[in-house]
């Protein structure tokens, strides 16, 4: 992994009661030695896997104006962390969950672009067997844990300052409020909506298919095709792309799925994350409530399954034979 750290801090937030959040604030940096470069390429591949929500500084953004200060020269790596440490200790405060933590900024290079990572990580128990087979208890970071991670592309906040998806964050344990106390903190705002972008595309697709007039197995294949494209991005870690997507369609019409969707004003970016659970609706209709849960190929309906709009009612016709054999069992021991 070709991870290069430039400057890296770490600090510790302590809860001694229900009121108070003790800060611990090292009096240097830590060395980019073994050990911490292992710890900063486990962390940034454990994030990079994650589903991240994307971010942009607010205007009146303490935190963007100490980052600011400091890539100027104007303050130190370790005194920017350490006054940041200060502000999330203080917006932490604020609500009941208030919790410890180990607190670390990474200024580090992946790949030719810088980044600033912001982690507030918890420390866990285990044990350990010793060369003498004697057991103790030893403390580790639980990183693959970590949902507390903010992450600014720094290369891209400096380059292109209008954008609104250089920052990423992962959203909290317990629901929006955990996120939002980090939000608070970063001086952030919710910037590119990675789902919209995607139900966006779907939409698209589907109009587009509709104007050519495509019947049901045509359309079918078209989102299938949709599907391979963006998952195949999925899975490579890359981004759709309108312009490869619309290459690998072939074009309904005079126009081809690119010119249509810029036509059509569907505001989509040039190229967006691709979100798995959204681009599943192409191939497959899914849904779970009031303790049932459907997952069924978009091909079956309307001929295994069929659904009464009227009385919202689907009837399946042939069920799966392990499904089957359950029913019979159960009707059976009646």
């Amino acid at each position: 992994m070709s991870l290069d750290i430039e400057q890296i801090a770490l600090h510790q937030m302590i809860k001694r009661d229900e009121q108070t959040l003790e800060l611990v604030l090292r009096e240097s940096l830590l060395p980019a030695n073994g050990p911490v470069t292992a710890m900063m390429e486990e962390l940034h591949r454990v994030y990079s896997a994650k589903s991240k929500a994307y971010g942009l500084f607010n205007e009146e953004s303490e935190l963007a104006d100490a980052l600011r200060n400091c890539r100027k020269g104007q303050d130190d790596f370790l005194a920017f962390s350490r006054a940041a440490t200060g502000r999330l200790r203080d917006e932490l405060a604020k609500y009941p969950f208030a919790d410890g933590g180990v607190v670390l900024f990474a200024h580090y290079r992946y790949l030719a672009v810088e980044y600033l990572l912001v982690a507030v990580l918890n420390s866990q128990n285990s044990m350990r067997v010793n060369e003498e087979l004697d057991i103790s208890t030893t403390h580790y970071l639980d990183i693959n844990h970590a949902d507390i991670v903010a992450r600014i592309d720094l290369t891209e906040w400096e380059t292109n300052p209008e954008s609104t998806r250089y920052l990423t964050f992962l959203r909290g344990r317990v629901g929006r409020k955990v996120a939002d106390f980090f939000m608070d903190f970063l001086g952030a705002s919710v910037g590119l909506d990675t789902k919209a972008q995607n139900r966006g595309l779907l939409q698209a697709v589907d109009d587009y298919c509709a104007e050519a007039a495509l019947d049901k197995n045509e359309r079918q294949n078209y989102r299938q095709q949709v599907y391979s494209y963006c998952n195949e991005q999925l899975q490579s870690g890359e981004e759709i792309e309108l312009e490869g997507l619309s290459k690998e369609l072939a074009p309904l019409g005079e126009k081809t799925f690119q010119d249509f969707t810029q036509e059509q004003g569907y505001e989509l970016e040039e190229s967006f994350p691709a979100d798995r659970s959204t681009l599943r609706q192409l191939t497959k209709f899914a849904g779970s409530g009031g303790g049932l849960t459907i997952n069924f190929d978009a091909m079956l309906l309307g001929e295994r399954i069929f659904w009464d709009a009227a009385t919202d009612t689907l009837t399946i016709k042939g069920t799966p034979p392990n499904l089957r054999d359950q029913l019979q069992r159960r009707s059976g021991g009646k």
